[in-house]
């Protein structure tokens, strides 16, 4: 849904409250949506009962896998039934239903209270399933309205989108999916082509999944706190897709990703092309005042300051979009936000900026979702300010400050009334509004925009917007909201910028800069190059590690930082901050605060680094390990494609590595070509690229130099299988001989261990040690398996390994044999037992030196992790928000300037 940015709440004392007993109201809240009369009078009432109930649950089945859809059909065949059998108070339960408007029937919500799912077994066998599914990719659970934007996107395979906002990642997953949608019957289509003699060498495949088979589209998806955009690695992670690219950028200012030049005749110069997106989603930063139904602290912390804050935010971010969208392409512009100056304000703002509706259009999608309840968007509303006062027009905010100045007016700008003049007609209706009595869901708003032509955008107009308070009224109540207690919000005191006169080096700078400015409409870059941190529009620290209280701190004058934006810093250094961890992700190394170099957490190696050492950064700030490209004939992949008889036909110079060196000496990564070209071109061009590639080879540690050291990650055998060979291949067709390979880590293949491997066994006795591809084909018959299958196999000198996280063997032992069996190690002397919550330090104790195991240690994102990310990612005030905005990062480089402005490229 739309990311809330809500003010910080304190870590301070007091009793904590259950959530039924938490307030449910708010007078200026409810007050404001019944003056702006968003439903009519006769529906009022259902509205605002439907706000103060919970949330149905609601989960989504992962599309473009095939093993999703058998995962569907097994909730309908053996939990449903289940459910249904449950009679609580004399009525059966309600089970869970398809959402009617989702495609297929891939969406489904139950409304079964949690006192209920609490107290029958079923529920307790199905809600494991969930779990299950969900940490292997097959389920995703995400709020039925925020899988709307997606939707109506008209994402296709083969082209190319940008996800604005992307953390925590759950409509990102949604759009992959459709950029995957048909990808693997087009891969067995094009394999059994070139099986029966097709020698023709260019791709085979259809429109959009043209490299034979597998899809040419991409995804970028970005988010402006480093901390979120990792969160969204491990959400897309489960789709397992070389044609993902993760950025961390601040979206109002998204930079121009180059691609590589196109050949040129007679020796000109090549002219800079840059990427231009087929769809954008904007899942913009909003105040979330839809969604208290989730997060009931919406009810106490709601104010008008919020919107007020957010707005001018909001409308930078979708003309960006505009600006880097294709002519003919969509942005969808969406807010888990029932206020109109969040909404439709926005929109309108966007469009004039942009240049009217003969450049940018609002796309009619009533013909679209059938079965969606969905009200029209709104032509007239009116804007209440900091103190609750509602305002009709601009015209009478004006009056009010000629005649009685600007209290309580801070903040409010023209373009925050219904648009007027020439754009006074334009169909605004055409916005769709949910609200949570139509179908029992949360409050949002989704606008489809088409580009029609190419767009220069207009710079804002800064006359027509309140100033902000002076110091002395700021200060003033920073000092009233201390008195009341900590849980009382504290403003940013950004007035406190003026009180500081710039150096003359530092004039100059701006004066230089100044043009730049204004026509990209940003700050010049040597206004903020001091900054401590990347801005972002929420505050990640409180994701992972709760809520911190605001700290306003006075110190002789020289500094004031209120929330977490050093306002005029001191000329002392900072000390005693540690640097943030994030051992659990790949390429990823902490700056340390120290001037010592660290070596970037990854690989063995034995060699020093080759690079100068890393000049020192401040703390919190994250150095990403280079993405390099291997060479077709690099020495290490020769082996590779020997051992496991590769095809010629597969792809040979798409293969990367995560280290300045470019030296495979762990990992291999895939990517597709569109992914390598971006992540080449941009090398060193001021992108922040944080993740890209599926793991696709893994080396592992072996003594006999006849074993290929490299295994193939279940992560990207997907992609690779079709073209290996029958060499390291295993057949299975028995549901027991699955089984125990799936429940037992390490059955015995030497003395007679291969006798109780059923139809392998001679198989796996025989076949030389290393990786292997066990292969499964779909059986009608009792004991057969009904879904294909392909799984890494690793045949050490002693035993097998069927190399599977942990959490996809249980997933697999529930889906095909409802079965809840613990996993045991065989290895261990005294024959220990796993539990279902093993201790990730005993992982690799007890196992064979030869038999790896795969990513044990690595970190999963738990099932709860989006619900956390949503509540979290609210807890800045709009107002907040665009304290931040106002003092964001930019860069430029060869071409950007241009480019902002939107030319054709």
């Amino acid at each position: 849904m739309g990311k809330r940015a809500g003010k910080k709440s304190g870590r301070g004392g007091g009793v904590r409250q259950s959530r039924e007993e938490l307030p449910r109201n708010n007078e200026r809240f409810e007050r404001y949506y019944n003056e702006l009369g968003i439903v009519p009078e006769e529906e009022r009432e259902a509205f605002w009962e439907a706000l103060r109930r919970d949330l149905p649950n609601s989960f989504r089945f992962t599309g473009s896998k095939s093993h999703a859809l058998a995962v569907q059909q097994r909730l309908k065949d053996f939990y449903i039934p289940h459910i249904t059998s449950i009679q609580y108070e004399g009525n059966f339960v309600e089970p869970p239903r398809p959402v009617p408007w989702y495609p297929d029937q891939l969406a489904w919500s139950m409304t079964t209270p949690k006192k209920v799912i609490r107290r029958f077994a079923p529920f307790a066998s199905f809600q494991k399933f969930l779990v299950a599914e969900a940490s292997v990719g097959n389920i995703t659970r995400q709020e039925v309205v925020s899988m709307i934007p997606p939707l109506v996107m008209d994402v296709r395979p083969g082209m190319t989108v940008l996800d604005m906002c992307a953390a925590p990642g759950s409509k990102s997953a949604q759009i992959m999916e459709m950029l995957h949608a048909g990808e693997e019957e087009a891969m067995q289509k094009v394999f059994e082509q070139l099986k029966s003699g097709n020698t023709e060498q260019a791709p085979l495949g259809p429109e959009g999944l043209d490299d034979d088979g597998r899809s040419t589209g991409l995804l970028v998806a970005n988010d402006s706190d480093n901390k979120r955009a990792h969160l969204l690695i491990h959400q897309m992670k489960r789709l397992n897709s070389p044609n993902l690219i993760v950025t961390n950028h601040d979206a109002t200012m998204y930079p121009s990703i180059k691609l590589p030049p196109l050949p040129t005749a007679n020796g000109e110069r090549p002219k800079p092309r840059y990427l231009k997106f087929d769809r954008i989603l904007a899942d913009v930063p909003c105040t979330g005042d839809g969604t208290p139904r989730k997060n009931i602290n919406i009810w106490k912390d709601w104010t008008p300051a919020n919107a007020l804050g957010l707005h001018v935010t909001q409308v930078r971010i979708l003309v960006r979009a505009l600006q880097m969208l294709k002519v003919g392409g969509r942005v969808v512009y969406s807010t888990c936000s029932m206020n109109p100056i969040e909404n439709e304000a926005v929109v309108a703002c966007a469009i004039e900026r942009c240049g009217g509706t003969d450049k940018v259009q609002i796309v009619d999608c009533s013909d679209q979702l059938s079965g969606l309840k969905r009200a029209p968007g709104l032509r007239s509303w009116k804007v209440m300010d900091r103190q609750g006062r509602l305002w009709n027009s601009w015209e009478d905010v004006e009056k009010q400050r000629e005649q009685e100045g600007i209290d309580g007016l801070g903040r409010l700008a023209a373009g925050m009334f219904p648009p007027l003049g020439e754009y006074a007609n334009l169909p605004l209706e055409r916005c769709m509004r949910i609200y949570p009595h139509m179908q029992d869901t949360g409050g949002f708003f989704i606008t489809v925009i088409e580009k029609t032509s190419e767009i220069r955008a207009k710079p804002e107009d800064s006359s027509k917007v309140i100033p902000k308070s002076s110091v002395a009224a700021l200060v003033e109540e920073l000092e009233h909201k201390q008195k009341n207690g900590p849980t009382q919000p504290l403003e940013k005191i950004n007035a406190l910028d003026d009180l500081v006169v710039p150096g003359k080096e530092i004039q100059e700078e701006i004066d230089k800069n100044k043009s730049v400015a204004e026509t990209s409409n940003e700050l010049p870059y040597s206004v903020t190059l001091g900054s401590s941190e990347p801005l972002s529009k929420r505050n990640a620290e409180d994701l992972m590690d709760g809520v911190p209280s605001k700290k306003a701190k006075l110190d002789n004058g020289a500094e004031a930082i209120i929330g977490d934006r050093p306002v005029h810093r001191p000329s002392t250094s900072i000390e005693g901050e540690a640097a943030f961890s994030t051992s659990d992700t790949d390429g990823v190394t902490p700056i340390p605060t120290d001037s010592t170099p660290q070596p970037a957490e990854s690989s063995v190696q034995s060699k020093p680094q080759s690079q100068p050492p890393q000049k020192q950064k401040k703390s919190k700030q994250y150095f990403e390990e280079p993405f390099k490209y291997l060479k077709p004939d690099q020495e290490e992949l020769i082996p590779i494609f020997e051992f496991y008889q590769i095809s010629d036909r597969f792809p040979r110079d798409r293969f990367m590595v995560r280290n300045a060196e470019a030296l495979p000496t762990r990992t291999v990564y895939y990517t597709s070509t569109l992914a390598r070209d971006i992540l080449s071109e941009n090398e060193r061009q001021g992108m922040k690229f944080v993740h890209c590639g599926v793991k696709m080879f893994v080396k592992q540690d072996v003594q006999r130099e006849d074993v290929c050291r490299w295994r193939i990650q279940t992560d990207g055998l997907r992609i690779l299988d079709p073209w290996l060979g029958p060499k390291r291949s295993v057949y299975l067709n028995k549901k027991e001989t699955l089984h125990k390979l799936l429940v037992e880590m390490f059955p015995k293949v030497n003395d007679n261990g291969w006798k109780e491997l059923g139809e392998i066994g001679e198989r796996v006795r025989d076949i030389p040690m290393g990786c292997s591809i066990l292969r499964i084909e779909p059986s009608d018959s009792e004991d057969g398996i009904n879904e294909r299958m392909v799984l890494p196999l690793w045949r050490s000198l002693h035993s097998l390994n069927l190399m599977l996280p942990k959490e996809e063997r249980r997933a697999m032992l529930l889906r095909f044999f409802n079965d809840e069996t613990p996993l045991v190690n065989t290895t261990n002397k005294r024959q220990r037992i796993e539990t279902s919550t093993p201790s990730p330090e005993t992982d690799d104790l007890s196992m064979p030196l030869d038999a790896p195991t795969e990513d044990v240690g690595e970190y999963h994102a738990p099932p709860e992790a989006e619900d956390k990310a949503l509540m979290a990612e609210n807890l800045d005030l709009g107002e907040d928000q665009q304290e931040q905005t106002d003092a964001r990062e930019t860069w430029t480089k060869d071409g950007d300037e241009v480019d902002r402005v939107n030319t054709t490229v």
